[in-house]
């Protein structure tokens, strides 16, 4: 227990106080940020649950005017995450060059094409068409929102605000879940499209990163969204101060090729942190649980409808990122991964004897409870450490002057990631059956207890450039910096 509670999980920054003024790091604003993005998000967890219950009326040809073979309805589940990764691919050099805001809502047209463009499909090529380029939005969308929020909120709620994404994004998969039991394939796609509005409509409204407007050297828009974030009556010169110093040092020592930067000690060791993260948070398995929860649960011969225990999971899903949200900017990051792991470790050991017994003998035709229940303490587990937290840390330990490229990076790696749990989980319970799949994912977890424990660092309460010069060894400057004091 030592080892796992090590001095960085407890950092403590002191805010300047202010003798005139409340000390307040959060503002309306912030929070109406953080929600903008956030629909976007539920518009993703939408598109990531849609397989689920689709493909149940899909693949039904008194449904379906087409046929839908299970190799082609795997690659309806299977091609989304590949489309995320050219995605995140092309993300980068977006957020880089057209701005973190644009990139989100320009991404909202090819969207909703792809919404009408399933729901109108005559044939599989339609469907694998809007899926394709549905996740390709995903695979920006997920590289944008995090890094958006990381440069645009105080770091005293970054965290809380931070995680809305993920809580919205589970809120799509339950609104899925809940509509899918309900509605066939294409209604299902017209429906997701229509979730696209609200969130198009409000980024007009919301103000660009102030970081990136730094970038660019346009120090009066930083200073005009830096007062929209922190509150009209804010001083945001010494922030702005601060960003502008940041960027110059960052600038003297870049190479303009992005590959080198990246591949330079400093930024690898950030790097490839959030690669290990995306990573344990793939092989976690949560993927191939959320694109076929309702086919592992008919395996299971689940004594509740399965359709029930898919709306309880997604409901579960929601819940415990709240959860999360709460707790995170008073407990921590690390502390909750490794929650999040622990509960992963038990359920999925507990899976794969289930399923093993189920094969093999002894009669576990009593325990028709025991797969959802184990299916809650999971999804509560990932859901409150490794679903929310690796996106919040990308925003957070990825070194500012190739941040963008960086992004794309991990984002990318994700997404190839979530392809080949996805696309080849049918295949491991083929070879390995069931019961081996679970393990072998419950064994991946258990490994990334070890990740956690002596490489992912503690970034509650810090600011951006605090993280950056721990990891890196640069920006001395800003060694003593402090979290800016909030003024309303």
């Amino acid at each position: 227990m030592r080892i796992l509670l090590r001095a960085d999980t407890h950092v403590s920054f002191a805010i300047p106080a202010d003798d005139t003024k409340p000390n307040r790091a959060f503002t309306f604003s912030q929070l109406m940020a953080a929600l903008t993005v956030s629909l976007c998000s539920m518009v993703l967890g939408f598109t990531a649950g849609y397989t689920s219950p689709a493909l149940i009326t899909m693949t039904d040809q008194s449904v379906t005017p087409f046929e839908v073979s299970p190799q082609a309805a795997s690659w309806v589940g299977g091609i989304m995450p590949l489309a995320g990764l050219a995605g995140g691919i092309c993300g980068g050099p977006f957020i880089m060059f057209l701005g973190r805001k644009t990139t989100i809502q320009v991404i909202g047209v090819p969207f909703m094409t792809a919404g009408i463009l399933i729901g109108c499909a005559m044939n599989v090529f339609m469907v694998l068409s809007g899926r394709f380029l549905a996740g390709f939005c995903v695979g920006v969308a997920s590289l944008a929102l995090p890094v958006y929020l990381g440069e645009s909120l105080h770091p005293e709620v970054r965290g809380t605000l931070g995680l809305l994404p993920t809580g919205l994004g589970n809120i799509g998969i339950l609104v899925c879940y809940v509509a899918g039991a309900f509605m066939r394939w294409d209604h299902l796609a017209f429906f997701g499209a229509a979730l696209l509005i609200p969130y198009f409509i409000l980024m007009f409204f919301m103000p660009e990163s102030p970081r990136w407007y730094v970038g660019r050297g346009r120090e009066d828009n930083a200073r005009k969204s830096l007062i929209w974030l922190r509150g009209k009556d804010a001083d945001v010169e010494p922030e702005l101060k601060i960003l502008v110093q940041t960027q110059a040092e960052a600038d003297s020592q870049a190479n303009q090729n992005y590959v080198v930067e990246l591949m330079k000690p400093r930024n690898l060791k950030p790097l490839s942190i959030s690669l290990g993260l995306m990573f344990f948070q793939q092989f976690s398995g949560i993927n191939a649980v959320i694109f076929y929860t309702v086919s592992i649960f008919k395996d299971a011969g689940s004594t509740i409808d399965s359709y029930v225990c898919t709306i309880i999971v997604g409901v579960v899903n929601f819940m415990a990122t709240f959860v999360a949200t709460a707790l995170i900017d008073k407990v921590g990051r690390k502390i909750l991964l490794h929650f999040s792991n622990f509960a992963m470790i038990l359920t999925l050991s507990i899976l794969g004897a289930f399923f093993y017994c189920k094969d093999n003998g002894p009669d576990v035709s009593d325990l028709g409870w025991l797969p959802l229940t184990c299916f809650v303490v999971y999804v509560i587990g990932f859901s409150m450490g490794f679903g929310p937290i690796p996106w919040l840390m990308m925003g957070e330990i990825l070194p500012a002057k190739v941040r963008g490229p960086a992004a794309s990076v991990v984002t990318s790696f994700n997404w190839a990631c979530t392809f080949i749990v996805t696309k080849t989980f049918q295949d491991m319970i083929d070879s390995l059956g069931t019961h081996g799949a679970f393990w072998l994912f419950a064994a991946v977890c258990v490994v990334g207890v070890f990740f956690v424990i002596f490489f992912v660092p503690e970034t509650r309460g810090k600011t951006l450039e605090e993280i950056e010069q721990k990891l890196t060894g640069t920006m001395s400057a800003m060694i003593n910096f402090k979290p800016l004091p909030m003024n309303m």
